[in-house]
């Protein structure tokens, strides 16, 4: 509101004030004098104009009080106490402003440092990248801090790319660092790792080894875990390449649950999925939403409760389906009844009316935005929105001599 054109007009509000003033005490009579309120001037400049021309504005208040003032005849003038007044008025409002613009500048290194960490943790994707379409909506409970736990990341490599999703139990810095340091596992380990098993393993492994790291820093964070979906789109193999042994549980239409799984049975038209205590993720698709039959497994550094083996799902995927994959903030909003975002029925609505809803980026605008209308924008918790389907192109930086 104070720019015009890219220009600042924020010394016109308190210009207008102390002309208004001068002429309105110029055309009043004598026993009716506003020529003090000129005070107020340097006042509203302090709130919007920079220091020196709070200060400008500050030496014109004197100049046009003590101009309108002596126009006057001797006995209706205000005098000497008025004087001191506008002058000290000025001399406040112009450290007032100093306080105000060295705050702003402190906040804004701050927003900053807290962009940088974002984009640290969050890191900018392609939207095509490594052979899928994606849209991710990152919405912080605490709109300062601008990052919070929640993180989401893609990983292109030789074996196929890795899409991994996850929320950090607990809230503020601590939250963050173990986030950046599940990603950097991710980043490095679903690169180079031939199964998605090892990946899972990796990143259980790293999670058991930054809590002691924190505890031997003397840092109270207690048993902090971490929910996350992990998600393998298998590389296109060659029809004479050898089967590619998988621990791991398949699910086919029509069956109750998930089974053993026959090796070489990955492809284009599956996606491998590890579950650590987190919702699973769910098909969208133009015939409708359905949740993918994964069982979860524990969270992320509670792995000593069941030492079983990593669980990896294989399932198939139509190339016309979106996995949406959410946090907590979403499942858990609530309106004002108390009624949790009811998610599935909210997309398969949309579906229903729009088939070109489960286009990545437009699903991942409606779920934030029925999100924020169940709750009425009220965000108890980081919310993130993730949404990915293949492309069926080329894959983008998979050479085995590059970690992005």
């Amino acid at each position: 509101m104070l720019y015009v054109r890219g220009r600042s007009v924020a010394w016109v509000p308190p210009l207008l004030l102390l002309v208004t003033i001068a002429v309105i005490d110029y055309h009043t009579t004598g026993e009716f004098r506003i020529v003090s309120w000129i005070v107020l001037v340097p006042g509203i400049a302090a709130a919007i104009c920079g220091v020196w021309g709070t200060a400008v504005f500050a030496a014109l208040s004197i100049v046009t009080f003590t101009t309108v003032d002596n126009a006057w005849p001797h006995e209706f003038q205000t005098g000497l106490p008025d004087f001191i007044l506008v002058a000290v008025g000025g001399v406040l409002a112009t450290l007032a402003c100093t306080v105000r613009v060295r705050g702003e500048r402190r906040a804004l290194h701050m927003r900053n440092v807290a962009d940088t960490v974002r984009r640290t943790v969050l890191r900018p994707l392609p939207p095509f990248w490594g052979g899928l379409e994606h849209a991710g909506v990152y919405l912080a409970a605490d709109a300062g801090a601008r990052v919070g736990g929640d993180f989401y990341d893609i990983q292109p490599g030789p074996y196929g790319t890795r899409v991994l999703v996850g929320d950090v139990q607990g809230k503020g810095l601590g939250a963050v660092e173990t986030a950046a340091a599940l990603l950097g596992t991710f980043r490095e380990a679903g690169f180079h790792e031939p199964e998605l098993a090892v990946v899972a393993e990796r990143l259980e492994e790293r999670m058991l080894r930054h809590r002691g790291y924190t505890a031997a820093l003397g840092r109270a964070e207690g048993d902090r875990f971490a929910t996350a979906v992990l998600l393998g789109f298998p590389a296109d193999r060659p029809a004479t390449a050898g089967p590619r042994p998988v621990r791991s549980h398949a699910w086919r239409p029509g069956t109750a649950g998930p089974g053993t799984a026959g090796p070489g049975t990955a492809g284009p038209g599956t996606v491998e999925a590890v579950v650590f205590g987190h919702e699973p993720p769910l098909a969208v698709g133009p015939g409708g939403v359905r949740p993918l039959p994964v069982t979860g497994g524990l969270p992320l550094g509670l792995r000593e409760l069941d030492p079983a083996p990593v669980r990896v799902y294989r399932l198939p995927l139509a190339a016309d389906e979106t996995l949406l994959v959410v946090t907590d903030g979403v499942t858990e909003a609530r309106d004002a009844a108390g009624t949790f975002y009811p998610l599935a029925e909210d997309v398969a609505r949309a579906v229903a009316q729009d088939a070109r809803t489960v286009e990545p980026a437009r699903l991942a605008v409606v779920v934030r935005d029925g999100t924020l209308r169940h709750s009425g924008g009220r965000l108890d918790d980081d919310t993130t929105v993730f949404a990915v389907r293949r492309t069926g192109g080329p894959r983008a930086n998979t050479s085995k001599g590059e970690v992005h």
